[in-house]
């Protein structure tokens, strides 16, 4: 029943500004984005591998900017204003992505584009819109530093409602995966051991569960 209980008071993702990790990895990205209006050509690609915050940031350039959010699928054209499309490494419709570029250099436009690929690496067929890809301008966001990685273990603790004990966080630094994305696995698989077991989450616990983790990997070598 008690893990029951802890599932359902597990908290969304929060997009607020405060709860954005901000560290080196992603300094550049932030300065990048603050320089809008004043971007070149109205339109900037946001880049980086999965969790490293990148939908965080767009969606406060999204609230910034006073955006609309599309489609890379496609989509009404006579919105004139900042528009900001996610995931565009994913599909997009060329001919709409073709026309919201050109849209963005006018007066009162502006274009976010996200993806986890450099946009010279996104398939496409028409040559204008291959010519316009291969010059966007573009803003990294790096694998997380100790910095950033430690706020977010922090978040995604607090987003299960977990509080573990004070040596955990450190000792998790300098032994797991530098992404965002094995930080929220490995949290997930902390809170069902010590949910199954009504063990508190003790540098103990995890590195039980980091050594259950390299055990199954060793099974596939």
């Amino acid at each position: 029943m008690a893990r029951q209980l802890r599932l359902k008071l597990r908290r969304p993702p929060s997009y607020d500004r405060v709860d954005f990790a901000a560290g080196p990895s992603n300094a550049a990205a932030r300065a990048a984005l603050a320089v809008w209006p004043g971007w070149h050509g109205g339109t900037l690609a946001l880049v980086g591998p999965e969790g490293v915050g990148k939908t965080h940031l767009a969606k406060l350039w999204l609230e910034d900017a006073g955006a609309t959010e599309a489609s890379a699928q496609g989509g009404d054209l006579a919105h004139p204003g900042p528009v900001l499309i996610e995931d565009v490494d994913q599909g997009f419709d060329e001919e709409f992505l073709f026309h919201r570029i050109n849209m963005a250099g006018r007066s009162g436009g502006g274009l976010l584009l996200t993806a986890r690929t450099l946009p010279a690496a996104w398939p496409a067929q028409l040559a204008d819109l291959r010519s316009r890809l291969n010059a966007l301008p573009v803003a990294e966001i790096e694998p997380p530093d100790d910095e950033v990685l430690e706020a977010v273990l922090r978040r995604l603790f607090a987003r299960c409602n977990i509080t573990p004990h004070d040596d955990v966080i450190p000792y998790l630094l300098n032994r797991i995966e530098r992404s965002a994305t094995a930080a929220w696995t490995l949290v997930q698989r902390l809170d069902a051991a010590s949910g199954e077991t009504h063990r508190p989450v003790s540098r103990v616990l995890a590195r039980q569960v980091l050594d259950d983790e390299t055990e199954n990997l060793d099974l596939f070598e």
